[in-house]
């Protein structure tokens, strides 16, 4: 089995973001660990309109290659981890957007969380396993939360995640199970594909 991918989606793409900071925190320590190749999504890379067409791609095949290319990223993908804002309760308009496009892309690929605003941006992620699952993901138990009070240490107290040393080894358990789930998954889609083939 080849080495597993797994992309590191960015849920805004607000101007004033705080989203690339967490991502490329994650991506160090995932990076480090060498059980997989990680990239950043970042979907300011992918300028979706707003989802128009007259159905979903279940069933209405996409054929604008602007929007193919981001599901083709998407779909090179064994697995995930969404960095979202909470806004308003919830995850980013932008992020359920850009959703919209996907079918079987994510079919049977797990998906991680990490949430950062008001309670850590839980009811975000909640709302993420949702839509994950609704899009056949597999979406994890052990997601990051980043509370304001470590939020605005970083916006707006010069710090950095090195001084809230409690939230390393939550990333560390999110991505073992993210690790395990992934392997498993791949070696199923794997198995499947060739009893199809057979």
């Amino acid at each position: 089995m080849t080495k597993p991918k797994i992309g590191i989606i960015l849920s805004s793409t607000r101007q004033s973001r705080f989203a690339d900071r967490p991502a490329k925190w994650v991506l160090d320590i995932a990076a480090a660990r060498g059980d997989a190749d990680y990239d950043i999504v970042d979907l300011r890379d992918y300028p979706l309109p707003f989802f128009d067409a007259v159905g979903s791609p279940r069933f209405v095949p996409l054929t604008d290659e602007a929007q193919l290319r981001f599901v083709r990223k998407i779909a090179a993908f064994d697995g995930y981890i969404f960095v979202t804002a909470e806004y308003n309760h919830t995850l980013p308009g932008v992020l359920s957007n850009a959703l919209s496009f996907i079918f079987n892309e994510t079919e049977k690929k797990p998906a991680a969380f990490v949430g950062y605003g008001t309670v850590g941006g839980s009811r975000a992620v909640e709302h993420l396993r949702m839509l994950a699952v609704e899009l056949s993901m597999v979406p994890t138990r052990f997601a990051v939360h980043i509370n304001m009070e470590p939020l605005l240490g970083m916006l707006r107290g010069g710090k950095d995640f090195g001084d809230y040393d409690y939230l390393e080894p939550t990333v560390t358990t999110m991505l073992d199970e993210l690790s395990w789930y992934t392997r498993v998954l791949k070696s199923g889609r794997e198995t499947t594909a060739l009893e199809k083939a057979a």
